[in-house]
């Protein structure tokens, strides 16, 4: 299928832009998550132009160089985080969408040249990751300290917890593997802790907000998470919230998830306002019928991400159904049970938190 539309500035390395990537059946978007803005590193270093008039429609027309794809705005760089509307139907493979050398396939890329859409204005160097900036062309926002740890509030449910990995971390720890391998400084924040003592030699930050069996917002079988945010952030003061929830409501045949979690990422940007909110669309099952359900949720979430977006807020998507349903035996070779992942998907979900936020991080000294 054709992807949709995405309109927007460019984001570069070093920055976020805030808008949405929604994940369209493309081959795998992990970076693709952003915050509305204008590059400070550029883009498209090395990628092939695709140019970018006024009005930032994409060059060749404002049609992908693969997959359909057409854009109405710039494409942000390798590890900077990108959530405009560019949805990657048919796109190329996750490394164009990862920011690990791939070429963008559609957007207008700012080359060397410094093109790209009038609405977000282009910049020079860097290296494309295939996905397009986010509404607005505004300022790049960092929500990092430039000096000290990084605090990321890891928020959801057990999947956040670890549950069905190995050493109880789950997917922080191969979040946290990737920020020290990269000498990156972040520490996790929470009223909850779980996982190992030590990762990579480091002392693992085991604290996170991970609660087992909640869903959204409180039903009668199940507490929700918006009962404990307030609390926890008000404890914590996280830079980042990686907000991976709604598994149980699909459990629980909870109605109107999309609204629910619209609400619930009002809550946390209300608690935190500085605070960069990047919110994903949850990994499937390996039961197909809850799978069929799960896509639909997901479905829901580029709107309210996007609606947030363009009242100004802090907020970004990254795709996490993708990278597993890419792999054919997923149910085998990433789950542990019907939800939740094992050690392999837990390091697919750590290394896509982590392409999606790599470029604000601090630097460790």
């Amino acid at each position: 299928m054709g992807g949709r539309s995405a309109t927007g500035g460019s984001s570069g390395t070093g920055g976020v832009a805030t808008g949405y990537d929604a994940a369209a059946g493309s081959a795998g978007q992990d970076a693709s998550v952003a915050t509305g803005g204008q590059p400070t590193g550029g883009s498209n270093a090395g990628g092939a132009k695709s140019g970018g008039s006024a009005g930032g429609s994409a060059g060749s027309g404002g049609q992908g160089a693969t997959g359909g794809r057409s854009t109405t705005g710039g494409s942000s760089a390798a590890g900077g985080v990108a959530s405009g509307n560019d949805a990657a139907a048919g796109s190329s493979g996750r490394d164009a969408s990862a920011g690990t050398g791939g070429q963008a396939t559609g957007g207008a890329n700012a080359d060397a040249a410094g093109g790209g859409g009038a609405d977000g204005g282009g910049g020079s160097g860097g290296q494309p990751d295939g996905s397009a900036g986010g509404a607005g062309g505004g300022a790049q926002y960092n929500p990092c300290p430039s000096t000290g740890a990084c605090a990321i509030m890891p928020l959801g449910d057990s999947i956040t917890a670890g549950t069905g990995s190995s050493d109880g971390g789950g997917y922080r720890v191969e979040l946290f593997r990737q920020a020290v391998a990269n000498s990156q400084s972040i520490t996790f924040v929470g009223t909850l802790a779980s996982g190992p003592t030590t990762v990579s030699g480091k002392p693992f930050p085991r604290s996170h907000e991970g609660h087992s069996g909640f869903v959204i917002d409180t039903i009668t079988q199940r507490q929700g998470l918006s009962s404990v945010t307030d609390a926890a952030i008000a404890k914590s003061i996280p830079h980042i919230v990686l907000l991976m929830i709604g598994t149980n409501d699909i459990v629980w045949g909870v109605l109107d998830e999309p609204t629910k979690l619209g609400n619930l990422i009002d809550k946390i940007i209300a608690d935190a306002p500085k605070a960069l909110v990047v919110v994903a669309q949850i990994g499937p099952s390996n039961d197909d019928n809850r799978t069929a359900l799960i896509r639909a949720y997901n479905d829901g979430i580029p709107a309210v991400v996007q609606a947030r977006v363009a009242a100004g807020k802090h907020v970004a998507m990254v795709d996490m159904f993708t990278p597993f349903v890419s792999n054919p035996n997923y149910k085998t070779a990433l789950l542990s049970d019907e939800v939740h992942p094992n050690d392999a998907g837990y390091v697919i979900l750590g290394q896509t938190w982590y392409q999606a936020i790599q470029s604000v991080l601090p630097r460790a000294h």
